[in-house]
């Protein structure tokens, strides 16, 4: 996906996100900005992999971010909490589903998601 103008925008008044793009240049990602009342509540980011397999991150603000994947049945094996530099990082360095070294020791199980 192309650098776009907002992007460019974004991405001087927090350089931070400068590594949320490289998260969505890796590829797969997708990206949607959670609103209240005209306020930004947070931006949540997923990606599906074959199998099953995601990861998905939260970003509140600067310090406040959360990453986790998780396995086909909503298993979580890894997990980071933290500033969104740490997160991003993490999810950057983490080794996809299919490959040796991924993790997939379930340590917790993702929240379900409660439809009346």
């Amino acid at each position: 996906m192309a650098v776009t103008d907002a992007d460019v925008v974004a991405v001087r008044v927090f350089p931070v996100l400068r590594r949320l793009l490289g998260l969505r240049e890796s590829g797969g990602w997708f990206f949607q900005p959670l609103f209240s009342d005209s306020r930004l509540l947070v931006v949540a980011g997923a990606r599906l992999w074959p199998g099953g397999w995601s990861d998905a991150i939260a970003i509140r603000t600067e310090t406040d971010a959360k990453g986790l994947r998780c396995d086909p049945v909503g298993g979580v094996v890894w997990n980071r909490e933290g500033g969104v530099a740490d997160v991003l990082d993490g999810l950057l360095e983490l080794p996809a589903p299919h490959e040796p070294n991924a993790p997939r020791l379930v340590t917790a199980h993702a929240p379900r998601l409660w439809v009346p």
